[in-house]
């Protein structure tokens, strides 16, 4: 597509000569005599490049690039290059010009190599800027907004349109990564933003503000019953999309728990917004998952008395303890696992005791996917057939370290025979070979008076 350039003067015989030189070398051109007109056209249009005269009657140059420049801030709109022209040969006029933010400054009348090359070269560089901007202000993975770039447009555009701000988190999200490795979390997280763009507007927000957190704002938005149909239609295409990708038994109950705070026309301000948004999935988190929550003074907490401590301690367990992922053994990270380990340790060299530790490895003739997806089958058996308070990390891509508190030597066999039974009724047990290596940590009460 050819760039389009705006001629801005008020001398007819500029104008027809700048036209007829853009349009020899294949650009589209608009003619316009002042600034006013340049504003009222820039209302509905978004040309390449404006080249615009200095001396004008009425609104001169300098004070029309000012007003544009205000005009694209207020619409949050992009500055386009302006290359000012002049029949003056004064150094000042073009040191002022260039001073005001101008891209470049032309002499009229024009010399056609030098009025092409710049006009080009401009919009080249302007380009390539924009471009830079962009990826600075994406989140490469998703493709939404990082949080510095989403949190400054929902800044803006909630002083100027009610809405519905919304925080998204997902669900149990960190055991996909715990059990499918962070190769299939990022594809999961990658699935889940394609959910989103199905579901949002080119005037809506959507920007990544943690790992698996994101930040919506939905401009007009402000009854509950959208805000519900929303929440259980991406709910339940995130659910499709996991199971498309981890299949259907994978065991692990994802889904997009959704904070709401509403803008108002006494509500506009960003950060009372998303604190209160904040609040609201914090309602969600403690009332089983997967649902929204609208942040209401009267039914979401947002603080606590300096005395009702206990409360606030509930409120902390019942969060970390993640109610609906009670059942089995942790699945830990390397980081979050070394931690455990540590303390297991230590617990155990101060009050005695003995603990199994256990690396499995999984090996197969198979290879690429459906080798990768029994591996993650054998480390989701782990995680159904031991007990709460063992834990499970994965080594290799092949391997899974576990740990087995307050388990004797005695008993070790039997927790092994366990997982290789249930092992047996998943179907792969034929086509993977499971090896296993044991080692104990006995310790003995700690005495400090002997």
């Amino acid at each position: 597509m050819s760039d389009w350039i705006v001629v801005v003067d008020d001398e007819p015989f500029s104008l027809t000569n700048a036209k007829n030189l853009l349009r020899a070398h294949g650009m589209r051109v608009s003619c316009l005599r002042s600034g006013e007109e340049l504003l009222e056209f820039m209302a509905g249009h978004t040309p390449d490049l404006i080249l615009l005269d200095i001396l004008m009657p009425g609104m001169d140059g300098f004070e029309t690039y000012r007003t544009l420049r205000r005009f694209e801030h207020e619409k949050g709109l992009k500055q386009l290059p302006v290359i000012f022209l002049t029949g003056e040969d004064n150094n000042e006029t073009e040191r002022r010009g260039l001073k005001a933010g101008a891209s470049d400054y032309i002499h009229k009348p024009f010399d056609e190599d030098i009025l092409i090359n710049r006009i080009r070269n401009t919009i080249e560089n302007s380009k390539t800027i924009e471009n830079l901007t962009e990826e600075a202000s994406v989140d490469k993975l998703t493709g939404f907004l990082n949080k510095a770039s989403g949190t400054e447009k929902v800044t803006k555009l909630c002083r100027k349109s009610a809405g519905a701000l919304m925080i998204l988190d997902l669900d149990n999200f960190k055991l996909v990564n715990d059990i499918y490795g962070h190769d299939m979390g990022d594809r999961v997280l990658e699935a889940f933003a394609d959910v989103i763009r199905q579901n949002t507007r080119s005037g809506d927000i959507v920007c990544r503000i943690g790992g698996d957190e994101f930040m919506t704002y939905f401009a007009d938005m402000t009854e509950e019953e959208p805000i519900a149909s929303l929440t259980r239609r991406l709910n339940k295409q995130f659910r499709d999309e996991s199971d498309r990708l981890l299949g259907k038994e994978h065991g692990v109950p994802l889904g997009i728990s959704v904070g709401v705070a509403i803008s108002t026309v006494d509500t506009d301000d960003y950060q009372i917004l998303f604190k209160y948004a904040d609040s609201a999935l914090y309602e969600v988190k403690l009332n089983g998952k997967h649902d929204y929550h609208i942040y209401s003074p009267d039914t979401t907490d947002t603080g606590m008395a300096d005395n009702d401590l206990e409360h606030e301690l509930e409120r902390v367990v019942q969060i970390m303890t993640e109610r609906s992922d009670g059942k089995g053994a942790m699945v830990l990270g390397q980081e979050a696992f070394s931690w455990s380990y540590r303390f297991v340790e230590r617990f155990l060299t101060r009050y005695g005791g003995t603990a199994t530790r256990v690396l499995f490895s999984v090996t197969s003739d198979e290879r690429g996917v459906i080798f990768s997806e029994m591996v993650s089958e054998f480390g989701n058996t782990l995680r159904t057939t031991l007990r709460k308070p063992d834990m499970v990390m994965r080594w290799q891509k092949n391997q899974f370290f576990v740990i087995l508190p307050q388990l004797n030597e005695r008993d070790t066999d039997k927790v092994i025979d366990r997982i290789m039974k249930a092992w047996d009724m998943t179907g792969f047990s034929d086509r993977v070979r499971i090896e296993y290596a044991v080692s104990f940590i006995r310790k003995d009460r700690y005495e400090p008076n002997k």
